[in-house]
């Protein structure tokens, strides 16, 4: 054996110094595995609820992630600058989101009574800096960006990283002169996010998406799926993919209704669910071709809705008895408006609301209609909006807003009119395709990423004007571009955990080489140091492990930190070999010693893994 080098302790990252602690144990707060397991591999600390302090190797994950993104950014021709996170109250005013984010953002005064925010995100702060340095046609096309700390002040925050109140963001955004600029820069920056999920090393989809409070037109979200994701995303075989808030329905053709039997009343006693109702129809008032089904009730569920200046007031939304309703669908629908459940008070307060026999139309006891209850011309004066499929000439039984009682044969557009149509009924397994290319599944994924053609709303709202070709003043149209960077970092964690601990994809992982000292003769730490020492100098990363612990503690926190790497120098030694392991594929062989340097910088460096 070659006598072995000094090893530098400037040069290698020790264990022995690393601001680092693992546990044993979960956190008591942990409810999905990249959570747990970035607090037990030392990565992340909790500050506060939704607010992480970031440890070393924690923090070389977030910024490879950062580099990841930077380089994709400027390989488009994007331009990076750099914002402050407290922001003036004025321009989110001008632009309305002051008022509009409501209680999502964190305000504060200085000592002088001005009003200010955490940023949220800046895209009225990006509108301005062009506005002051730009003027002509001949500016554009641009395209800025910058990764910046963010806050938003989540009700309840969770999951780690993927739910916080603090979180480091990129965001960019391009300025054309018109449509067909802002669509070639769309099409520019989503090549551009294709490259850095691919990169980033997990599975997602690019899915169809809101806009929301953002505004705009086209909008598209890049999520990871992960069976813990908040977000729910439908795809068919054919290709089409969506967030389930942006699924369209593709309603039924009108029907006719001139012989259709007139609406009666019936005695329903105790059905106040769909499925009392169904039952006692079908023992009390048989059909003569088939059993009621739950599809041919109409129910109509009440709700409180929040305006952003704070006012009240309820809405009626109907749907198939046989469908929820989704209230995430519908709170992307109702933006910034918020929609919260129908309390007892709220139905003492409106006693023409008859709980659980609500509906649409008034009977008198002779069995005619008297009035609308909802819907247009009403007499509650109260919104009523309905599902896609409630369409013309379809009949529906519902509650005849009496206890007890509900109207069979109440036909739409004969019987009542409601105010509107709403997607707000939940998407089920094997509906088809809003495009016809086939029928649904459901998936869970974490939103990633999420482009969004702007078009003009922030430039009009403050300004942001220059002169075309002509001489004319024309108004800029945006687009918009963010990537969750504090987020991948746990997205990625979340795809590629074992039961072990993490498994890093080796561009994100903090180091390239986790090479363990397993004992305690100075010919092993000698022989691990040197060998870490060739590998810096080969231009690979390494953590070396030299602490005067037990091989089965180093053997465990190696699992749980997740390197690429793992590489083992041990009892082997005296027979001249070390041990080299895959952590992703558990894969692992024993390599001569002199020849441990090629087989290893094969193992980092080589398309394929160990074998």
């Amino acid at each position: 054996m070659r006598e072995p080098r000094q090893y530098s302790a400037r040069v290698i990252t020790r264990m022995s110094e690393l601001f680092v602690r693992t546990l044993r144990q979960d956190p008591a707060d942990a409810e999905v595995p990249s959570h747990r397991w970035l607090v037990r591999a030392g990565y992340i600390r909790r500050a506060a609820p939704g607010i992480y302090s970031w440890l070393p190797l924690g923090y070389r994950v977030l910024r490879n992630v950062e580099r990841i993104v930077r380089e994709e950014m400027n390989a488009i021709g994007a331009q990076e600058v750099h914002f402050p996170a407290l922001l003036p109250k004025e321009p989110y005013e001008a632009s309305g989101r002051w008022t509009e984010y409501g209680e999502a953002v964190f305000r504060l005064r200085d000592r002088k009574g001005a009003e200010y925010l955490l940023g949220p995100t800046h895209e009225e702060m990006f509108t301005l800096l062009v506005k002051d340095m730009y003027s002509s046609y001949k500016d554009l096309p641009l395209s800025l960006y910058q990764i910046q700390t963010k806050y938003r002040d989540e009700a309840r925050p969770r999951a780690g990283l993927l739910r916080g109140r603090e979180f480091v963001m990129k965001d960019s955004y391009s300025f054309d002169i018109d449509d067909e600029g802002l669509a070639k820069s769309y099409a520019t920056h989503r090549d551009a996010y294709i490259k850095i999920f691919n990169r980033l090393g997990f599975e997602y989809v690019i899915v169809h998406a809101m806009s929301g409070a953002m505004g705009g037109s086209a909008s598209e979200e890049f999520l990871a799926i992960a069976e813990n994701g908040e977000d729910t995303f439908v795809r068919s075989p054919g290709g089409y993919a969506a967030n389930v808030e942006a699924v369209r329905i593709t309603p039924p053709a009108p029907l006719p209704y001139d012989d259709a039997p007139r609406a009666h009343v019936e005695d329903t006693p105790d059905t106040p669910t769909i499925e009392t109702l169904v039952n006692l129809a079908n023992a009390r008032l048989p059909r003569p071709d088939r059993p009621w089904q739950a599809a041919d009730t109409l129910k109509n569920v009440v709700l409180m809705i929040t305006e952003v200046d704070g006012s009240r007031h309820p809405l009626v939304i109907g749907v198939p008895g046989d469908r929820e309703l989704d209230l995430r669908r519908l709170a992307a629908q109702l933006e910034p408006a918020e929609p919260e459940p129908f309390s007892d008070e709220d139905f003492a307060a409106r006693p023409e609301l008859v709980k659980g026999y609500l509906g649409p139309v008034r009977f008198d006891s002779s069995g005619e209609r008297a009035a609308a209850v909802l819907g247009e011309e009403s007499i509650t004066k109260i919104r009523y909006l309905v599902d896609p499929r409630v369409v013309s000439g379809t009949r529906w039984v519902t509650g005849a807003n009496e206890p007890g009682r509900h109207v069979f044969d109440l036909t739409c557009g004969r019987d009542f009119t409601p105010d509107g149509i709403i997607e707000a009924a939940e998407i089920r397994e094997g509906d088809p395709a809003p495009d016809g290319s086939g029928p649904l599944t459901l998936a869970r994924g974490i939103e990633m990423g999420h482009i969004f053609q702007l078009g003009r709303k922030y430039a009009e709202a403050l300004g942001l004007k220059v002169l075309d070709q002509n001489g004319k003043l024309v108004t800029v149209t945006m687009g918009s571009y963010g990537v969750g960077i504090s987020r991948a970092v746990a997205a990625v964690a979340e795809g590629t955990c074992d039961d072990k601990g993490l498994c890093w994809p080796p561009e994100l992982a903090p180091f390239d080489v986790h090479v363990l000292a397993a004992g305690k003769d100075d010919l092993v730490t000698t022989a691990a140091a040197d060998l870490s020492v060739r590998l810096d100098e080969a231009g690979v990363s390494v953590l070396l492990d030299d602490r005067t612990v037990s091989p089965g503690v180093k053997f465990a926190d190696s699992e749980i930190m997740g390197m690429p790497t793992i590489v083992v120098v041990g009892r082997g030694l005296s027979d001249g070999v070390i041990e080299v392991r895959d952590r992703r594929s558990g894969e692992q062989i024993e390599v001569a010693v002199e020849d441990a340097l090629g087989a290893i910088l094969a193992a980092v460096h080589g398309p394929t893994r160990l074998g």
